[in-house]
């Protein structure tokens, strides 16, 4: 009996997939919407009935119901990279030149222009054709993953159809339609609730509610824009988008495969016309080399692919009146001023303020107080103030002059020979840079404290219970109950937070020290090549700049944090409080150990993996990328074309040169 009931189950999941598959992307319904209801309803009947035949890819799953109190933070099998951004034709046009240039060889080639969805990435991880994972972008290296929520959008199948690779990593966009975003705001105002400002942060933020029941209702949808799989053998991201439509993927149709720079031109003209039209929103153009061996041959750099690259169209613009500056004083003392604008409605959101950047901004914008500005988001979110209509400016209006005072603490201000920011270096006493310095400290790229905000930061310091990040570990409950709104709970979930953050890994201990050009890629680069604090506070400049991506200037940074003693100080107390300054085997996703000690160069252009598979390989078996050939060189791993100036100082001083075969040997043996 229980065979045949487990039977019907598996037919009715199998049927309503292939509907869904159906109705959703191809547009093609079989059976009536009354008929489909009827056949889920006695699927979710039976599940009921038969819990031991439960399976979280079932189709009842679209529904919502699981709760999830926090979601995993998991890494990224492979990095999710931000694209490199323009807004100019011409520099589209220089970099398909570069491209050329970077290959090396007079071979056609073909872009795939796609859109370019306003929207929360997400990577899809598939083993046999069942979706196991589903990772928010994150900081690109890892994300949260939210599966139970992801389970309820329509568009994203659960189990795929036809032939499909036994390892699949899908990205793509989730968004809100427009139309629908209009419904749920309605809704809201019906419901007495404030309206959401815009499709792309209530998709964003809906996929974070802890609740999936509620993620079900805000029909968000999913679009295609990206294949990984290990096994896959697709000549070209066209093919591949063709063959994920097959899967049971909302690929939209608005994708074209153009052979030169004047076609891709005609691509952006047509959707900044049309885009307006779409059900979605889109602010640019996605343009991708389209095969894929040379998109590997490409490669990386530490941010982007060098194989693509997005247009942005110009942000919307409206114009308000300048009524005042502000000064903000950051984490490293520099001073940014603020326009103090007269609140205006701009793409959904109200804007009251926006970033003037430093002194020669203001000077060559010639702003002045009173003036009318032209304010557009820089990349549909940030808002900068991009013009002025001097025809309206008054008599009125006045000169602007930069403060020579710290806003905050009142130091006299300086500026560095050839720098544009003004510092406040009174850093230990000006109050301002301690609060955002813990706020950074605590911020999710960082340590992640949960229960920890900027306004508990500020509430904390002004008790005097911390004036440095290493006083958060000196904190207790018998500190924070007798402050103002913290209930029991609130201190408990401060108090576990910091707890777990003892745990956090090398890199994000060292981003969130706060020290100067240190973000968070560089941060990853020099823990992975220094894999201990004591190591990298007596690394010398010389040391510093050969590893790969570190520059004069980051160097020169750090030389300054760890040769001062507060500096040190502080490490040696957040060591005390059981932080991590050390780089687990675990946390490099490291192989082998087999490379030790040894510095590798990478050079030239190679028939059997990319640049960054060849470095990949390197880090993951304890090897160490250099930038610059030296002495303390281990081995050059030499492709075509490889510089005639490295080859000859690589040969004055002895270093053994391999090719890629040689150095995969090394590897396997």
């Amino acid at each position: 009996m229980d065979k045949d009931i487990l039977k019907e189950i598996i037919r009715l999941r199998e049927e309503i997939h292939f509907d869904n598959f159906l109705y959703y992307i191809k547009d093609s319904p079989v059976i009536s919407d009354f008929d489909f209801d009827q056949k889920l309803k006695k699927l979710e009947s039976l599940e009921n009935l038969y819990p031991e035949f439960g399976d979280p890819n079932s189709p009842t799953k679209r529904v919502g119901g699981e709760v999830s109190k926090s979601f995993d933070s998991k890494r990224h099998k492979n990095p999710m990279y931000s694209l490199e951004n323009t807004y100019s034709i011409d520099e589209v046009e220089t970099w398909i030149n570069k491209i050329k240039k970077m290959l090396g060889k007079q071979i056609p080639l073909n872009y795939s222009c796609e859109l370019k969805y306003d929207g929360a990435s997400i990577s899809l991880t598939y083993k046999d054709g069942v979706l196991t994972q589903a990772l928010t972008r994150g900081d690109g290296m890892q994300g949260d993953d939210i599966i139970n929520n992801v389970r309820t959008i329509p568009t994203i199948p659960l189990i795929l159809n036809g032939d499909y690779p036994d390892f699949l990593e899908i990205r793509g966009e989730i968004l809100m339609h427009k139309n629908t975003f209009k419904e749920l705001n309605i809704l809201r105002k019906l419901e007495g609730l404030p309206a959401f400002m815009n499709p792309r942060n209530t998709a964003s933020g809906s996929l974070k509610t802890q609740d999936s029941r509620i993620v079900a209702k805000r029909k968000l949808v999913f679009y295609l824009f990206s294949v990984i799989c290990e096994t896959g053998n697709f000549l070209t991201q066209y093919d591949a988008l063709s063959n994920a439509r097959e899967w049971g993927f909302n690929v939209p149709d608005e994708v074209s495969l153009v052979n030169d720079s004047d076609s891709i031109f005609v691509f952006l003209q047509k959707w900044n016309k049309l885009r307006q039209d779409l059900p979605y929103e889109i602010d640019g153009v996605v343009i991708k080399v389209n095969n894929i061996k040379l998109q590997e041959q490409l490669g990386y750099t530490s941010k982007s692919p060098r194989w693509a690259i997005a247009y942005k169209y110009k942000a919307t613009q409206i114009m308000t009146r300048l009524n005042a500056i502000s000064y903000q004083v950051g984490r490293t003392g520099a001073i940014t001023p603020v326009a103090e604008l007269e609140p205006v409605l701009l793409s959904g959101t109200i804007i009251k303020r926006a970033s003037l950047h430093n002194a020669d901004h203001i000077e060559k914008l010639d702003l002045r107080i009173g003036d009318f500005v032209k304010v557009e988001k820089g990349g549909e979110i940030i808002p900068k103030i991009v013009g002025i209509d001097k025809n309206r400016r008054g008599k009125e209006s006045l000169k602007i002059s930069f403060i020579e005072n710290c806003p905050d603490c009142k130091t006299t201000l300086i500026r560095e020979e050839g720098g544009v920011n003004h510092y406040c270096l009174n850093k230990d006493s000006c109050k301002q840079q301690i609060i955002g310095s813990i706020q950074h400290f605590i911020s999710r790229n960082a340590m992640d404290i949960e229960g920890l905000g900027g306004e508990t930061v500020l509430l904390l310091n002004e008790a005097g219970l911390i004036n440095s990040i290493a006083d958060l570990y000196d904190l207790n409950e018998q500190d924070l109950l007798p402050l103002e709104r913290m209930a029991e709970k609130s201190v408990s979930n401060i108090i576990d937070g910091i707890a777990k953050s003892r745990k956090k890994p090398f890199n994000k201990v060292l981003f969130g020290l706060g020290i100067r050009f240190v973000g968070n890629t560089v941060a990853k680069k020099l823990t992975t090549s220094i894999t201990n604090i004591e190591n990298l506070i007596n690394a010398s400049f010389e040391e510093l700049i050969l590893i790969d991506e570190i520059g004069d200037r980051i160097a020169e940074s750090l030389i300054n944090y760890f040769e001062n003693d507060k500096n040190l100080n502080q490490i040696n107390r957040l060591k005390k409080a059981g932080l991590q300054f050390n780089s687990s085997f675990e946390e490099r996703n490291l192989k082998s150990n087999k490379f030790n000690g040894y510095k590798f160069i990478i050079s030239g252009v190679f028939k059997h993996f990319s640049r960054d598979q060849l470095k990949q390989f390197v880090i993951e078996n304890d090897g160490q990328i250099v930038s610059s050939i030296s002495k303390k060189t281990t081995y050059i791993i030499a492709g075509e074309n490889m510089g005639p100036s490295k080859l000859q100082k690589a040969q004055n001083l002895n270093i053994p040169i391999m090719d890629e075969k040689q150095f995969i040997k090394m590897i396997e043996n």
